[in-house]
């Protein structure tokens, strides 16, 4: 896991839906390893609910929750005015857009809500919270992170959309009858365009933009049937995260570091 020793020279982290699922794993693989940054922010719709995550506060002093409806913009600028208080002048190292639900629905029974609604949050909501937190971002990048290296990577500045490999178009064909998740799917595919655009848009401040798809994991969303744990996951995909750099800008990569086809 030497690439996640990245994440020791990171001042910050904000994951959203950090409450269950791979953001909860990425929430306590960070805390508890030793690579941890110095401040991990866990954002959450209604923290009360969130058991898991509130006890795990409790036991690491770096972890602060936040509440974050990334579907509201309200909810979206409150957060960014708590997290600019715990940060203060040093700003966000690096923002995990995590949050995601998968709406079911094949060619036959689709409609345009379910469509929008996947769309808002797995790919609205990504961009519209990195835009918010963009200042912050710009100001991490400023300082160079540490060393005050000029060079990408989580130790400076970055925005890391975690997304998925069935939001591939090259390999969709690959799929036979199987994940006609229409709604899911078109908004993993849609993250993606949105990831390469907001990478043009970010890399003049230095701030490292990519995707990663964090592998089939047996989580909600996911079902039982999946390939891996959320341990498994989380810490390969927090190990490719933390060795990111240039050459890794603007990437779709799997949590084994293979790029992948758009």
């Amino acid at each position: 896991m030497n690439g996640a020793l990245g994440f020791r020279n990171c001042g910050s982290v904000l994951i959203t839906g950090a409450n269950r699922g791979l953001g909860l794993q990425m929430v306590e693989t960070l805390a508890s390893g030793a690579f941890s940054p110095g401040k991990i922010i866990a954002t959450a719709r209604n923290p009360a609910a969130a058991q898991k995550l509130q006890e795990l506060a409790q036991k690491y002093p770096n972890i602060h929750i936040t509440t974050l409806d990334v579907v509201s913009q309200e909810s979206i600028d409150k957060a960014v005015e708590a997290v600019a208080q715990l940060v203060k002048e040093d700003g966000l190292n690096c923002l995990i857009n995590n949050a995601g639900v998968n709406v079911l629905a094949d060619f036959h029974n689709v409609t345009p809500d379910m469509m929008i609604e996947n769309y808002h949050t797995n790919t609205v909501a990504p961009v519209m919270i990195t835009k918010a937190f963009l200042p912050l971002l710009k100001q991490a990048a400023s300082r160079g992170g540490a060393g005050g290296s000029a060079t990408m990577g989580i130790h400076r500045a970055a925005v890391i959309n975690i997304s998925s490999m069935l939001g591939s178009v090259a390999l969709s064909w690959d799929d036979g009858d199987d994940f006609k998740w229409y709604p899911y799917r078109a908004s993993k595919s849609a993250l993606n365009m949105m990831s390469r655009c907001m990478a043009a848009d970010l890399k003049p401040d230095g701030i490292l933009c990519m995707a990663i798809h964090p592998g089939w994991v047996r989580t909600d969303m996911g079902g039982s049937e999946a390939d891996l744990s959320t341990e498994e996951s989380i810490t390969a995909t927090l190990s490719v995260i933390g060795g990111l750099t240039e050459k890794d800008h603007g990437s779709f990569l799997s949590y084994t570091g293979e790029v992948l086809p758009w």
